[in-house]
């Protein structure tokens, strides 16, 4: 029988963060959630709750939260979840004080600016003796930290490392399911996000529920063709952490990406909206990395390029879209 980790470390407070540290605390395990911010640090601890990042969600006794990483270190098993830009500097403060063989799991859904690196690239650099895996896929905060039922992706090529995460956080409600794709996975997370800011801003278009339909389906075409260039398999990006992830974030307003999306979509500035936010819409960050792939490996991503162009200031939405309604008729399958 595959053995559990006994205690877990989650290095980001944020919304998703926060959900892990519930599902790991609701598996059975003792849970420590690191965070920047002092009042968040108090509100865990003393409140038992979140009300920065993840508010109205009672957290689980047995999570219990700290500002020092030092004091997350000796966890058998870490979640790494700072948004994707703050990861390089999060990995590097722990380097210090992790032991050897601590296997960490990465949760954030990005890319890299300016390296165009993926998260499992950053922890190559930064902990190059460290095992890891990517846990992605289909899941909004709240309902993971409420215990709705939720799919996900665990994928590492190192099996035995897997089926401990899934020993250790596996749910009924919270279903790991494992693959050994790190490049498929990273992809299907980060792309997904730059295309649901594209149904976002259809949305505040008013382009209709067809539009959105079209835009999920070419962009996972988009998605795909990036994946498979940088050597991920087609089954991957077919799965939870590709196809079901994009579903699920370009269908609903609850994602941080899309609601970014409709805000431009219907005239605001992108200054303004971000101003009013504490969350990271991770597809406003990843957008110029991912373009930048694309670019690298010859790979075709109208969509993508054209939100990219939108939130640099390149463009505006009305000219974004007319390139993209004006592109030339071609096969389904090109």
């Amino acid at each position: 029988m595959t053995s559990a980790y006994s205690t877990v470390a989650v290095l980001g407070a944020g919304a998703w963060g926060t959900a892990l540290a519930q599902v790991a605390a609701a598996a059975g395990r003792k849970v420590m959630i690191w965070a920047r911010e002092p009042e968040v640090v108090e509100g865990i601890n003393t409140d038992r709750e979140n009300r920065l990042f993840l508010p109205g969600i009672p957290l689980n006794p047995a999570v219990h939260a700290t500002g020092s990483l030092k004091a997350v270190a000796n966890a058998e098993l870490i979640l790494a979840a700072p948004p994707a830009q703050h990861m390089r500097a999060t990995l590097r403060v722990l380097k210090p004080h992790l032991p050897s063989g601590t296997p960490i799991v990465l949760c954030a859904k990005g890319i890299e600016r300016g390296s165009s690196a993926l998260m499992t690239d950053v922890i190559a650099e930064e902990l190059p003796t460290t095992a890891c895996a990517v846990l992605s896929g289909p899941g909004f905060a709240k309902d993971v930290a409420r215990g709705l039922p939720t799919a996900t992706t665990v994928a590492t090529p190192l099996e035995p490392l897997a089926q401990c995460i899934v020993a250790t956080i596996g749910l009924p409600t919270f279903r790991p399911y494992i693959a050994d794709d790190l490049i498929g996975a990273e992809i299907g997370g980060a792309v997904k996000n730059v295309i649901a800011i594209g149904c976002g801003v259809a949305e505040g278009r008013k382009l209709g529920d067809g539009a959105r339909a079209a835009l999920i389906t070419r962009g996972f075409a988009e998605l795909t063709r990036l994946g498979l260039a940088m050597g991920g398999k087609a089954e991957t990006m077919n799965g939870l952490c590709g196809l079901g992830d994009l579903v699920l974030t370009c269908c609903s307003m609850t994602s941080r990406n899309t609601s970014l999306g409709a805000a431009l979509g219907e005239g605001r500035s992108l200054a303004d909206v971000l101003a009013e936010r504490l969350s990271v819409a991770e597809g406003a960050e990843s957008a110029p990395a991912v373009v930048a792939l694309a670019r690298k490996h010859n790979v075709e991503m109208p969509i993508c390029s054209a939100v990219d162009d939108i939130i640099a200031g390149r463009t505006n939405i009305d000219d974004a879209i007319k390139a993209l309604l004006s592109r030339p008729f071609r096969a389904e399958g090109a």
